[in-house]
Parts: C-alpha cells; structure tokens; sequence
C-alpha cells in the first residue's frame, strides 16, 4: 500500500475541498492518506510518504500563493528528485499558466510527474477530482 500526503493551500475553499476529494480518491486507489494544510506540513514529509499530491490556486498573475504555499515547495522542491508528484488547483482567471509553469520547475527538478497539472475553475467537480487521485494512486 502506499502512503500518500495531499498538501494544499486554499483561500476561497475551493482548492481545500478539490483536496479533499483528490484524498478520498487516492483512498479509492487502495492509499494511506494524509492531508494536510500548508502550514501544517513540514520539510520532513519528504521522508514519510510515497506519492505527494500538491494543491495551490492560481494568485495574483497566474503564480502560486507567495506567503505560504510558494516558500513550503521552495523548501522542498530540491528533494522531490525521482518522487511521485501530483500538482492540482483551482483558478478563476487566466488560462493556467501558473501550473504550466509549476509543473515545468517540478519536472526540472527530476521529479515523477503524474499527468498534467489537474485544474479546474471555481468550485472544483468533486467527482473528477476523486477520479485524479484514484488514478494517481496507481501511478
């Protein structure tokens, strides 16, 4: 079985309950789950889990969120060489470039990415949601 963390920042509730339901389809997939809001997640995590599912809405110009979400990954992007990864997010605007461009600096740093970054605008389909993390769970 593999132990997976789903980490996510959100402000509107929109990327937390896209979490949520990435969560529940990850434990559809036969996953151990953790999740988990930024700030309570640390370094370490790199450690304890197999698959890593991060969750960031697209902020301002199209980037990740820059008080909390953007230092977090800083902190460990250098080690997900060779790690499974999963980048998702909800946006209201724009065309998803921010996740376009995280998933190039995530894939420049050797990780495992899964698919394509998983986005959906306003409130996320709970059910397509659940359907990426099942399938994640069998990556």
């Amino acid at each position: 079985m593999s132990k997976a963390v789903v980490v996510y920042w959100s402000s509107t509730g929109n990327t937390e309950a896209m979490a949520k339901a990435v969560e529940k389809g990850l434990k559809e997939g036969g996953a151990e789950v953790t999740l988990l809001e930024t700030g309570k997640a640390q370094a370490d995590i790199i450690e304890q889990y197999d698959l890593f599912a991060f969750g960031c809405p697209a902020m301002g110009d199209e980037v990740l969120e820059e008080d909390e979400f953007e230092p977090f990954f800083a902190s460990i992007e250098g080690k997900l060489a060779g790690k499974k990864v999963a980048l998702f997010g909800t946006y209201g605007w724009g065309d998803g470039q921010w996740m376009r461009d995280w998933q190039k600096r995530t894939e420049a740093v050797g990780a495992k990415v899964f698919e394509e970054g998983f986005i959906q605008q306003e409130a996320p389909d709970e059910a397509v949601s659940a359907a990426f993390g099942k399938r994640f769970a069998a990556f």
